[in-house]
């Protein structure tokens, strides 16, 4: 399946549901009003367009949200999904904020899950709280544990803000890397009305690597998991860091990956609004073809690149949409 540009696209994100139990400053406001339940697709048909995805050469498939693990029987996607794991799909993982991963762990890992993303931004509890406002650090903390111990590899996700957590960036890398987590750092991307200020704490990843470097040897790495990071081999600690830039250093010449929302529309580009309506197609027919000839009409419009900047004039966010709709 290829895009107009001719890169491949093979990797497809689900968000299950746009709700979650925190509340992150940067990604949504204190008091959200979340879609009706009736307009989310079922599980059902989340399974049949992931698997009409994975007809068309979808490799990778990562269940995200909102938090996904508040879904009521999501479960049951994740055993239906992983079955096909081995047989033209490779893998399907997860990103989730943690706070669910104690109750949830190993049943995941015995639906055929063997990679999580894990969304921590400090180990400090009370900016835990602040930054979450309504997140339990300890819960995380131990969710991460049980991930561990059902067999789960650990990949903690960070979003570097200036003047908030833009200190404690190394102790936490070392933490990640003396457990054996790989640790990634995410510019904050300016989607949907948070009731706060992203560009007072933008802090661009390339004034975070350049400080890294005055005490660390960081060694350009080709590895790559499927998604938009760019790793480095830390020296002194023996671990991976990457680094997710969608604003000083866009990843859109390689991007292999489409997101789809809890509501069936499908979105081409992160950072653009043009999108296909695949829960009319779902409900409007059983043939797996109309489905697969809309995704491939759709995948025929993705664009080049986005169009993400920060607007030091204004707060308002260049895309609309929460990243809790479109998939984090």
């Amino acid at each position: 399946m290829l895009d107009p540009f001719g890169r491949s696209i093979s990797y497809l994100r689900i968000s299950v549901t746009d709700r979650c139990d925190f509340r992150c400053v940067y990604c949504m406001s204190e008091h959200m009003e979340f879609l009706p339940r009736a307009d989310l697709l079922t599980l059902e048909e989340l399974e049949r367009v992931s698997l009409a995805f994975v007809g068309m050469g979808v490799k990778r498939l990562r269940i995200t949200g909102g938090e996904p693990l508040v879904r009521k029987d999501v479960m049951r996607l994740f055993e239906r999904l992983g079955s096909h794991v081995g047989a033209g799909l490779e893998e399907v993982t997860l990103t989730t904020n943690g706070s669910q991963l104690g109750k949830y762990a190993g049943a995941l890992f015995a639906a055929g899950v063997r990679r999580v993303n894990v969304s921590l931004d400090t180990r400090d509890p009370d900016l835990f709280r602040r930054i979450t406002r309504w997140g339990d650090l300890p819960k995380v903390l131990a969710g991460i544990d049980a991930a561990v111990a059902a067999g789960l590899k650990i990949k903690i996700n960070t979003v570097a803000l200036r003047g908030v957590n833009d200190a404690e960036i190394p102790s936490l890398m070392r933490w990640a890397h003396g457990n054996g987590f790989d640790f990634t750092l995410i510019e904050t991307m300016p989607m949907g009305e948070t009731g706060g200020d992203r560009v007072e704490h933008y802090l661009p990843l390339s004034q975070v690597r350049a400080k890294l470097a005055r005490d660390f040897t960081l060694i350009d790495s080709t590895h790559r998991t499927g998604g938009p990071a760019r790793y480095c081999e830390v020296a002194e600690t023996g671990g991976r860091i990457g680094f997710i830039t969608p604003l000083t250093h866009n990843f859109c010449e390689s991007c292999n990956r489409v997101r789809l929302t809890c509501t069936g529309t499908l979105f081409m580009c992160l950072g653009q609004d043009d999108s296909a309506d695949l829960r009319q197609v779902l409900r409007a027919t059983d043939d797996d073809a109309v489905l697969q000839n809309a995704i491939h009409a759709a995948i025929a419009r993705k664009p080049k690149g986005h169009d993400f900047v920060i607007d030091r004039r204004h707060a308002a966010p260049a895309v609309k949409r929460h990243m809790s709709l479109t998939g984090g």
